[in-house]
C-alpha cells in the first residue's frame, strides 16, 4: 500500500511528525536546535507494522526537512538504516 496521499503532520507542541493510518498514530520524535532536526525515535503501532509505514513517515519527514531547509542529525536507529538504503538523502545530513 502507498501512503503518498497520507498527510504528514508536524505536531510542534510535542515535537512529533505524525502519520495517521486506520485511526492509529505513527510518529517520529524530534528535537530542534537552530536549523538542525535531531530525529530521536520512530514508532509505528504494532498492528500497523510491516506495511511500510515507518518508511513512509521517514521519507515524508525528509521531504519536509528539505522543503524547510533543515539539516538532519539521525539519532534514531531506524532513520540510520533508512539512510543506508536511500543514500540520496545523505544530502540532508548536518556537517
Amino acid at each position: 500500500m502507498s501512503y503518498e496521499n497520507t498527510e504528514l503532520i508536524n505536531n510542534e507542541a510535542i515535537h512529533n511528525f505524525e502519520l495517521f493510518v486506520d485511526g492509529e498514530r505513527a510518529f517520529i520524535d524530534y528535537r530542534t536546535k537552530g536549523d538542525k532536526l535531531f530525529l530521536v525515535h520512530t514508532e509505528v503501532p504494532e498492528n500497523l507494522q510491516g506495511r511500510g509505514i515507518a518508511e513512509a513517515i521517514v521519507s515524508k519527514t525528509f521531504a519536509y526537512m528539505e522543503a524547510h531547509k533543515l539539516k538532519l542529525v539521525p539519532l534514531c536507529q531506524y532513520v540510520q538504516i533508512y539512510l543506508k538504503r536511500h543514500p540520496e538523502w545523505n544530502r540532508l545530513l548536518a556537517d
